[in-house]
């Protein structure tokens, strides 16, 4: 672990010389990538260094109590007892920080949000799951932007796509890809039954232009009239676009601007992010210890979660987690759930480590 620790500090100074050379300053591209990694190589670094002082001040502390001084003999007790307390949490947080990195853990997200069974009540939910996320997204600082929408008559989603833009937003949201489950009396049911419904999730990394080679030729693009629930998003011109790949079949449709470029633009987000979903899925699940290292496989057909109205609770059953705070979840406060997933999915892979 050390060795891979000063290898680190090497690299982080190598970089960090490289930022000040004029070759770098001018090359937009190559001093975006150095800043990138000198980002994310900092809390390991720092760390390290804390580690390296707190183990000075113990060695520091040893020798007074060797020396025999009477009088610093308490103080120096105290002084080691504090510093074997700050190393131990030290190398905790060293062996976590050195865990294998997810490579899309920094990008942007595109989520999905489809309704399920439960007709006009699954939509319902799955505006109000999209409003939980732009909500999440509001107490981060992070940026929304919608894709798509098929909205229903009452105000529910059949599906909707959108962005979240912010540091680390696929390393929060990455465990919300599956299916979501509702326990409620429905709006729309006048005789107080307590329905089930359900909504699928996607969370998809952001795909970058370099990620995803898409030839021109695998693409079909076809234009259509914008339509919408009570006559909404109707235009008279072709503005929205259907993109079918080919090789795959997957097909996007945005129809949300009236600008058919803005929406092509759109559409062709949604499908490299797709695509590099779905390579690097069929990559995972030819490493049978990667599933074993997850939280969740992320499969799109695992129940992961309850929301249960009458009970005012939220069941995560991936690692058997109830909090009796569903308005506060449903309002933003996602933290109270995805912080014990992150917890137990790096003591997952800790375990994991610990027995190779």
């Amino acid at each position: 672990m050390f060795e891979q620790l000063e290898d680190t500090c090497s690299r982080y100074a190598e970089i960090a010389a490289r930022l000040s050379q004029p070759d770098v300053l001018t090359d937009r591209d190559a001093y975006a990538k150095l800043m990138k990694e000198h980002k994310q190589l900092t809390p390991l670094v720092e760390t390290y260094r804390a580690y390296q002082r707190v183990l000075a001040d113990e060695s520091e502390a040893r020798e007074l109590l060797e020396s025999g001084d009477a009088e610093l003999h308490t103080l120096a007790n105290e002084a080691l007892s504090a510093a074997r307390a700050e190393k131990e949490r030290f190398e905790k947080d060293l062996q976590l920080l050195l865990l294998p990195r997810n490579p899309n853990d920094e990008k942007n997200v595109i989520i999905e949000i489809r309704a399920g069974a439960g007709g006009e009540e699954a939509a319902l939910f799955a505006a109000d799951l999209f409003r939980m996320y732009t909500m999440y997204a509001e107490r981060r600082g992070w940026k929304t932007e919608t894709l798509n929408q098929n909205e229903t008559e009452l105000g529910g989603m059949k599906e909707i796509s959108f962005m979240l833009e912010g540091d680390g937003a696929y390393s929060r949201l990455k465990f919300e890809s599956g299916v979501h489950r509702v326990q409620r009396v429905p709006e729309t049911e006048a005789g107080g039954r307590i329905h089930t419904s359900t909504v699928t999730v996607a969370v998809l990394p952001e795909a970058e232009d370099v990620e995803v080679d898409i030839a021109p030729d695998d693409l079909r693009i076809d234009t259509f009239r914008s339509s919408g629930a009570g006559g909404q998003h109707i235009n008279k011109t072709e503005s929205a676009i259907r993109i079918t790949h080919l090789p795959t079949g997957l097909v996007v449709e945005c129809q949300d601007e009236r600008s058919q470029y803005k929406n092509r633009d759109r559409a062709m987000k949604i499908l490299r992010s797709r695509l590099l979903d779905r390579a690097q899925s069929a990559q995972a699940e030819q490493i049978a210890a990667d599933r074993r290292t997850q939280v969740g496989t992320g499969d799109r057909s695992e129940r992961i979660r309850t929301y249960n109205f009458p009970q005012g609770r939220v069941t995560d059953h991936r690692i058997g987690l109830t909090i009796y705070r569903l308005d506060a979840v449903l309002s933003g406060a996602l933290d109270e759930v995805i912080d014990p997933l992150i917890t137990a999915d790096q003591a997952e892979k800790l375990k994991a480590g610990e027995a190779v």
